[in-house]
């Protein structure tokens, strides 16, 4: 039987912790994107968006700029701006 993952509510995060999920699937959704695998990307992607929203600008610059850009401008190209209008 495979191991039992904790379920992470993104509604509670803060802080570090906030920092390090939203990074975590910024990397998911480019693997996903990657694989080719463009539904499961597109919905990683608007998970990591609404993390991304929530952050501070200070917590924004500690994001890794690779994923940064991958997040606002390379992703955009692909499935477009997404809920933000």
């Amino acid at each position: 039987m495979p191991a039992k993952k904790n379920k992470i509510d993104p509604e509670s995060l803060s802080g570090k912790a906030l920092e390090k999920e939203a990074c975590r699937r910024i990397r998911l959704a480019r693997s996903r994107w990657k694989d080719h695998n463009n539904r499961a990307c597109r919905a990683e992607r608007e998970k990591a968006l609404e993390l991304y929203e929530r952050l501070s600008q200070e917590q924004r610059e500690k994001v890794p700029q690779e994923l940064r850009v991958w997040l606002r401008y390379r992703s955009e190209k692909y499935f477009g701006k997404g809920n933000n209008p």
